[in-house]
């Protein structure tokens, strides 16, 4: 038999219409065409596909039968048909991001942003993982980005490898709250015995002596959970200096400005990913996306 994609759409739009005259609208064709369509795939297939019942249609038994079938063609065309302009655009049809908890969210939207801009075809998955995670995901083939803290990595030859920025942690506290009217020469001191909301990530990545400010402390997988903490009034964090910049964070936390802490704790972040062409063009828009985002934290803190 020799039917076309254009007969199946319109029987599966027809179907899930239950009119001619609705699925020509869908389809942005005229009624006339749509019926014809029907017929002549009727015509091809040697069976009826519809009860014409007024102004709607009912599917025959032979129409019911045959929708799931012609619904998984269409859907596995439209699928190929999308693969193949994607490769024809030199666009991945599937990015797979790892990046680890206390990447800024801003700059995580920023990034899925500009690869809307710029791979409007393209799906992507980000998920927060481990160092350790995100290294095998891309071994593995299953990832094809990695944000990661290196600031123990040696030189890793089997990936490629972008210096991006040193992410700088600072203390943060709820507005009104104790800490946020404490002098900065006993500021530290209270740190100390208050209890610190920390990033398990943190932790995991070997960085214990140098987060720990405090010995209660509680630990959590995310930061958009902890900045929430924090404004509840649940204890302080080191967060990104960055996230002030958010509109939440500058209506419920306040920077913490102790006497002892000059700069912050520094964390260098790298992107990661493998040396593969099809992805090149991503790797671009991505790091297009950071520069931007770090030029403008820059303009508006310093």
């Amino acid at each position: 038999m020799n039917f076309s994609l254009e007969q199946l759409s319109t029987f599966v739009s027809v179907y899930e219409q239950k009119s001619f005259s609705k699925a020509a609208v869908k389809l942005n064709k005229h009624r006339s065409t749509i019926g014809q369509v029907v017929v002549n795939l009727e015509d091809i297939l040697a069976v009826p596909l519809f009860e014409r019942i007024g102004r709607s249609v009912e599917a025959t038994q032979e129409g019911e039968l045959l929708y799931r079938y012609a619904k998984q063609v269409v859907e596995q065309l439209r699928a190929f048909d999308k693969i193949a302009l994607n490769i024809s655009q030199g666009e991945p049809e599937t990015l797979n991001i790892g990046y680890c908890s206390f990447m800024p969210q801003l700059v995580l939207a920023d990034i899925r942003m500009q690869l809307q801009k710029d791979f409007p075809n393209t799906r992507v998955n980000m998920l927060i993982l481990s160092k350790k995670e995100i290294k095998q995901g891309i071994e593995s083939g299953a990832l094809h980005f990695g944000f990661v803290n290196t600031h123990e990595s040696s030189a890793m030859n089997s990936f490629h490898t972008t210096y991006l920025e040193t992410l700088t942690l600072i203390p943060f506290a709820n507005k009104g709250g104790e800490l946020a009217s404490t002098p900065a020469d006993e500021l530290m001191s209270k740190l100390k015995i208050s209890k610190q909301l920390l990033l398990k990530s943190l932790v995991d990545e070997g960085m214990a002596d140098k987060v720990t400010l405090s010995a209660n402390y509680e630990l959590f997988d995310q930061l958009s959970l902890v900045i929430k903490l924090v404004q509840l009034g649940l204890g302080w964090a080191l967060l990104p200096r960055s996230v002030i910049y958010s509109e939440f964070v500058q209506q419920n936390l306040v920077e913490l400005k102790p006497a002892e802490i000059k700069k912050g704790l520094e964390i260098p972040i790298s992107l990661w990913s493998p040396h593969s062409l099809h992805i090149a063009e991503a790797r671009k828009s991505i790091i297009t996306a950071i520069d931007e985002y770090i030029q403008h934290i820059y303009d508006e803190y310093y």
